[in-house]
């Protein structure tokens, strides 16, 4: 049998979209856009799986949830391809190629495709961690899922060699220690105090616009409204300058 580790306190660490299996299995599975083929996977035998949808935030609570759990060698990618984001192919090229200097997924496709809170460490550990992606991408065919899943447990090489590395994607500062039997890598806030003064700028900005659509709508609605009566008026001056000369005439013999 092969080797496991305990996975870090309270797996999955990083809250989402998921389905908990078992947390010894050596598969964890990743179902994109689409909804309603976890639970195969689960009963398939998969630690994890849930759906991914966007190419920065989401792809890096795949990464925290990862390689917190040492047990966790292999990944499916399955499910729709999430439009716009193209998440699948941003995980692929993740794993494939790593991150650069500016947190950006090298190869990624997708609109937005940066770890801000997840650096070249974590990624080098996910892709030494796990030895093998089975790219699925578009396969919403539980039977085909399910069949990938029993495949890599079949081939389980056993726990990674090393502790569980925990990020705190909420966390401040980029200092590493040890804590509770695993790596802790504290990441870039994620939260940023809100700038009041410019948000009331902003704001005042915007009712001074609205104000003056309102006084335009207001004015070109008088002017057509006028426009309107002008012309009634004009039509009824007309009648009557044709009219009179002809009543006149026809009382007159």
């Amino acid at each position: 049998m092969a080797d496991k580790k305990a996975p870090a306190a309270g797996w999955p660490v990083a809250t989402g979209e998921y389905v908990v299996g078992n947390p010894e299995s050596c598969v964890a599975v990743i179902t994109l856009g689409s909804h309603g083929l976890d639970q195969a996977a689960i009963d398939a035998g998969a630690a994890i799986s849930g759906p991914c949808h966007t190419e920065n935030l989401g792809i890096e609570k795949v990464v925290v949830n990862y390689i917190s759990n040492p047990n966790i060698r292999f990944m499916i990618v399955a499910g729709s391809e999430v439009q716009g984001h193209i998440t699948g192919q941003c995980i692929v090229a993740l794993y494939e190629n790593g991150i650069g200097d500016d947190g950006g997924i090298i190869g990624a496709k997708g609109a937005i495709p940066f770890m801000e809170n997840v650096g070249k460490e974590p990624v080098g550990r996910l892709q030494s961690q796990i030895v093998e992606l089975i790219n699925l991408i578009d396969t919403e065919d539980t039977g085909k899922i399910s069949a990938a899943v029993k495949s890599c447990i079949s081939k389980d090489p056993g726990a990674f060699d090393a502790e569980p590395m925990i990020i705190e994607l909420d966390g401040g500062g980029a200092a590493a220690s040890e804590d509770e039997g695993g790596l802790v890598i504290e990441g870039i806030p994620t939260v940023a105090e809100p700038d009041i003064e410019s948000i009331k700028a902003l704001n005042e900005a915007l009712d001074y616009k609205v104000g003056l659509m309102t006084r335009d709508i207001g004015l070109a609605s008088g002017v057509q409204t006028e426009t309107i009566t002008g012309l009634m008026y004009g039509s009824v001056f007309a009648i009557a300058l044709v009219a009179i000369p002809i009543a006149l005439k026809f009382l007159m013999g």
